[in-house]
């Protein structure tokens, strides 16, 4: 009796052996590729996963970037919560984003259109030229701006006497200030969007604007009617990364402002570099980049929720 009650507690480890021993087989068994992709996960891990857990460690401590640090629990949260200023900088943020990006996403659809004509000659020469300041350093386009922006010896300013305009302050007010770093914006992310709805405009059927054109449509109205909304995908997510690069914004302000005047220009990751190296803020720092993360993945899920919406052409109604 004892022997048969012995042999249903024995098969558990039984099985658990069995399983190591299988475990230990493959592994002899398949090691050459997990030798060779080895090295990714310990650069992963060391360069990923550890900063991310240090940086949550941070978060959680009132630390000056020297001596011990201090447990404060969810203090710096707390505390970010009345932060007046990094939520001043969410608001600088969506200010942008309301300033340049309807300019730019509807310019980038007026110059993708024209790219893709057939009676425009030369067209990868200015596909080039339109990509260009996408590739171009933007720590000297930010000072070049800078230069031509200056009140007094800006080159736009002079230009703009030349027809009695008065010198506009575009750097030392605030509105100004944040339209200067619009027209900064748009001509570095211009050519991007550009390339983006290039290629969905190549996805559009040409039988179908030829239809329209028989039927009697212009050109504007094939575009208002046709193209933008078979575009609206590729607008849709053209839009969304414009809104996690709005509030990941920082050589540009950096550069061109330095976060002003007033702070009027200062962005959530300009904010969390100040508290965290002018101000020696390293966890109130951690927490702060903690609750950007936090509005960065609420705006990738809004995306890809967006984007699921998107039934493909031709499904019925």
């Amino acid at each position: 009796m004892a022997r048969h009650a012995a042999e249903p507690a024995a098969l558990p480890r039984a099985r658990e052996r069995g399983r190591r021993r299988a475990w230990i087989v493959a592994f002899r068994r398949y090691r050459a590729p997990y030798l060779f992709i080895l090295p990714f996960f310990v650069l992963f891990a060391v360069f990923f996963l550890y900063p991310i857990g240090f940086s949550l460690s941070l978060s959680l401590h009132e630390w000056s970037g020297f001596g011990p640090a201090r447990f404060v629990g969810l203090g710096n949260y707390r505390l970010l919560l009345r932060d007046e200023l990094f939520w001043g900088s969410m608001l600088n943020a969506t200010i942008l984003f309301l300033i340049y990006v309807p300019a730019m996403t509807l310019l980038a659809l007026v110059l993708a259109s024209v790219l893709h004509s057939r009676y425009l000659r030369l067209q990868g020469l200015w596909r080039a030229l339109i990509f260009l300041p996408n590739i171009t350093s933007m720590v000297a386009a930010g000072y070049v701006f800078r230069l031509m922006l200056d009140t007094d010896s800006g080159l736009a300013n002079r230009f703009l006497s030349f027809f009695g305009v008065s010198p506009i302050p575009w750097l030392d007010d605030i509105w100004w200030a944040r339209i200067s770093l619009g027209l900064l914006l748009v001509w570095a992310w211009l050519g991007w969007n550009t390339v983006i709805m290039l290629a969905g405009l190549q996805t559009i059927p040409p039988e179908l604007l030829d239809a329209a054109r028989v039927d009697g449509a212009n050109a504007v109205q094939i575009f208002r009617r046709i193209t933008v909304p078979l575009l609206r995908p590729q607008i849709l997510f053209a839009v969304t990364l414009s809104i996690i690069g709005t509030y990941s914004l920082f050589t540009e302000p950096f550069v061109l402002t330095r976060g002003g005047p007033v702070q009027a220009t200062t962005t959530p990751v300009y904010q969390v570099f100040t508290s965290t190296f002018e101000y020696a803020k390293v966890g109130y720092g951690a927490a702060m980049s903690y609750v950007y993360f936090a509005v960065i993945v609420v705006l990738t899920l809004f995306q890809f929720w967006a984007l699921s919406r998107e039934r493909p052409a031709g499904r019925g109604r």
